[in-house]
């Protein structure tokens, strides 16, 4: 088992630099129930402005055990990602503490789940959650495997926490370029309206604005029109 984590912790190092966040997130998935003994199927948690939402999963019966734990409010999964901690069913058709939500998993056949918090520092809240289908050669998920998991988990996070940084700046990094290129159509756009009507730079720009809001259209689009009509002349 260690050499299994072992091998998915090189993997994991390995993705982070060269993979966008989505990539990242299913191949976490798929290294969980690669790595973790009686992991059948297996989804990541993450909560988004106090909602979660099921990011990425290997095998569909795992996103669709999610979904019934966010329906209902309440899950293994959700209090897993929102307080940080494991929590365990070791026999779905047993569970008092989940009742709803253990008695759709065992109609699916899931015989035990078992949902770890992800320790991150970011405080970007999740779990990674495993289903076990209670097949002969591993009928649930041991205390052992729980502890791999436990561990994976731990290591996941941090994979998870650099790949979503490097996303953000990138995405702050694309906002700053649009913006860029928005602020140089609106200052042409005032240049062509400055020349046509003879105002000055703070008339143009209130010309651009009240079409804006007449039109109900972004400064943008309305800056590229005014540009494009002096460009087709």
């Amino acid at each position: 088992m260690q050499s299994g984590l072992e091998a998915a912790f090189v993997q994991l190092g390995r993705i982070v630099a060269d993979q966008p966040l989505g990539a990242v997130l299913r191949r976490v998935a798929d290294l969980a129930v690669e790595s973790v003994p009686g992991a059948d199927d297996v989804s990541v948690t993450l909560l988004r402005r106090g909602k979660p939402v099921t990011v990425a999963f290997h095998g569909d019966l795992a996103a669709d055990l999610d979904e019934r734990q966010y329906s209902l409010g309440y899950g293994p999964c959700v209090v897993a990602a929102q307080a940080g901690t494991t929590l365990r069913i070791d026999d779905t058709s047993r569970d008092d503490a989940f009742p709803d939500f253990s008695a759709t998993a065992a109609r699916r056949g899931v015989r035990s789940v078992v949902s770890v918090g992800l320790p991150d520092p970011e405080r970007r809240q999740g779990s990674i959650n495993v289903y076990c289908f209670g097949r002969p050669e591993h009928p649930v998920v041991t205390a052992e495997a729980q502890h791999a998991l436990e561990q994976f988990a731990a290591f996941a996070a941090v994979a998870l926490g650099n790949a979503a940084s490097l996303a953000e700046a990138g995405e702050r990094a694309d906002n700053l370029q649009l913006a860029l290129q928005s602020r140089a159509v609106i200052e042409q756009a005032k240049g062509v309206l400055m020349a046509r009507h003879g105002v000055d730079a703070d008339g143009a720009f209130a010309m651009l604005s009240t079409r804006s809001q007449h039109e109900n259209r972004k400064l943008r689009a309305i800056a590229e029109e005014v540009v494009a009509e002096v460009v087709r002349r």
